[in-house]
């Protein structure tokens, strides 16, 4: 077999055969051998074919097994890939097959916490849980040493392209719609389902889910950027409080106007348009005062 085919094994179906069915087979084999040896004694003959039929009874229950629920048996005959058994139970196999048993159940993988740069550069903390099970069996015995440990190793590439491709958190020059690690963490757990299982598929693992558990900025950036936080807080909502006297002034105006209910020169409205922007936004009590002239 070439290295091009045996990059290309993939999992298939073994040829076995009922173990119980098997079973009893194999006892009246034995049965009829150990009669046939007592008769090969008794009349004083080489016990040549005697010792042939025990060996070939003990060869033939070499090739009992038994497969618990969600685990699987990789068959290889003389370093030839010949499939593999998924049922469960009782069942006869070729003897001279090497077999491995291999896992199919779910397995939980925590990442340690791992420091990356988001796609601003700014150095945060990112931590994950895989799960994730076997989906090949031929692909997870034959391409890979350890499913576990390369389950690991894609698993921290993948955290760190992910982390790479977003921001941590919005800026004030920064888009609003842009998803952001902090703000779409369903997404980035979507992403990171995606990276592993693709460099997972090599070794017929499949993904089950990805979820984020740990997810911060460095400490050495922490406090600098919450301070950052604070003052964007701030400056949003001192624009909101803006926008919104600014309209309600507006409309105060409107309304004077309509109704008729004074007559404002220019720097009549000036001044009222400052005192009630400072009534407004101001964050202490004002008394400011008003002179309106009728006419």
């Amino acid at each position: 077999m070439s290295a091009m085919e045996n990059a290309d094994i993939e999992d298939r179906p073994a040829n076995y055969a009922n173990g119980w069915a098997s079973l009893l087979v194999w006892l009246v084999f034995a049965a009829v051998s150990i009669w046939y040896g007592y008769l090969t004694l008794a009349a004083a003959r080489p016990p040549f074919q005697l010792v042939v039929g025990i060996a070939l009874v003990a060869l033939a229950a070499k090739g009992f097994v038994i497969i618990p629920p969600n685990m699987a048996a990789v068959l290889t005959f003389f370093g030839k890939y010949t499939g593999t058994i998924r049922d469960n139970g009782f069942f006869w196999c070729n003897p001279l097959s090497l077999r491995r048993v291999v896992s199919l159940r779910i397995n939980n993988f925590t990442t340690e916490i791992i420091k990356v740069n988001d796609k601003n550069g700014n150095p945060i903390e990112i931590g994950s849980v895989i799960s994730w099970r076997i989906a090949d069996t031929a692909k997870a015995t034959f391409s890979v040493t350890d499913c576990a440990s390369f389950v690991q190793m894609a698993c921290e590439s993948a955290i760190r392209e992910v982390a790479s491709s977003r921001v941590y958190d919005h800026s004030l020059d920064e888009n609003e719609q842009l998803k952001t690690l902090r703000g779409d963490l369903e997404g980035v757990a979507k992403d990171l389902e995606m990276k592993v299982g693709d460099h997972v598929v090599v070794a017929g693992i499949e993904i089950i889910t990805a979820k984020i558990t740990h997810l911060a900025y460095a400490p050495e950036i922490a406090m600098a950027m919450l301070r950052k936080q604070q003052a964007t807080a701030v400056v949003a909502a001192r624009k909101q409080i803006v926008e919104g006297a600014v309209g309600m002034v507006k409309q105060a105006l409107e309304e004077i106007s309509r109704e008729e209910i004074v007559d404002l020169t220019a720097d009549q409205k000036a001044a009222l348009v400052t005192n009630l922007l400072t009534v407004l936004v101001s964050e202490s009590e004002t008394q400011p005062v008003l002179t309106l002239n009728k006419s």
